[in-house]
């Protein structure tokens, strides 16, 4: 039986830990399971709840990584992706904006042997979203539109959180990425890669900046700079 690995970039997120993994557990996939949780220097009790997490559930297997500061989400993901040890791997994050329920639907084209990369939409399916930030949504789009002119493909939400790839897929990359840069930077090496891309409509119950949102303008900057980088450079 194949092994998911569920990796989780974890920044002050004390609120909403442990209703995500709460939310992970309860998903059945068929699967074998490993959460590993990659903790971004969390300065808000976040790290307190590792432990007790661990102990509330023992029959998972849960791997937690401190990194030693504050490095970004791409170092984050980086280091969760060393340390995962499944046959497909799945980015979560580690708020309430991405729904595990959504996995038996990721998963499915890898599974049934037709995928090797599956992108989780917010723009298209019949899923449930949450209606706000105007201007964000179009940067998402914009940003996921000069990808896509570098890249050859044409998702519909490159910036999208949830992204599974089978294992040979994250083996043959050698990611560079500290910062929210990782979602174009996965991008580009996939296209080069030439690997079978899907993509499928999933919920979105997004949060606005009093909420918790931590991308903001300069991010998506940084990832108008990082499309450019990573096709020519």
């Amino acid at each position: 039986m194949d092994t998911l690995s569920i990796v989780i970039p974890v920044y002050n997120e004390h609120k909403t830990l442990r209703e995500i993994i709460r939310r992970v557990i309860a998903v059945e996939t068929g699967l074998k399971r490993e959460i590993v949780l990659v903790d971004d220097g969390s300065t808000d009790g976040t790290r307190e709840l590792y432990e007790p997490i661990q102990q509330e559930y023992p029959d998972e297997r849960i791997v937690v990584q401190l990194q030693p500061k504050n490095m970004g989400k791409g170092a984050a993901v980086r280091r969760g992706f060393e340390l995962a040890s499944g046959d497909i791997l799945l980015i979560q994050d580690a708020d309430l904006e991405y729904d595990p329920a959504d996995y038996p639907q990721l998963l499915r084209p890898i599974l049934a042997g037709r995928a090797d990369v599956v992108y989780g939409s917010r723009f298209i399916g019949s899923e449930a979203h949450r209606v706000h930030l105007f201007w964000h949504m179009m940067g998402n789009r914009m940003l996921t539109t000069l990808s896509n002119m570098m890249t050859n493909l044409n998702l519909t939400d490159m910036e999208t959180c949830y992204k599974v790839f089978r294992k040979e897929v994250v083996d043959s990359m050698k990611l560079v990425s500290n910062s929210f840069t990782i979602e174009p930077e996965l991008t580009a090496r996939v296209a080069k890669g030439r690997w079978r891309v899907y993509e499928v409509g999933i919920s979105y119950a997004g949060r606005d900046y009093a909420e918790g949102k931590k991308i903001t303008w300069r991010d998506g900057v940084a990832a108008l700079w990082a499309i450019f980088r990573f096709r020519f450079l």
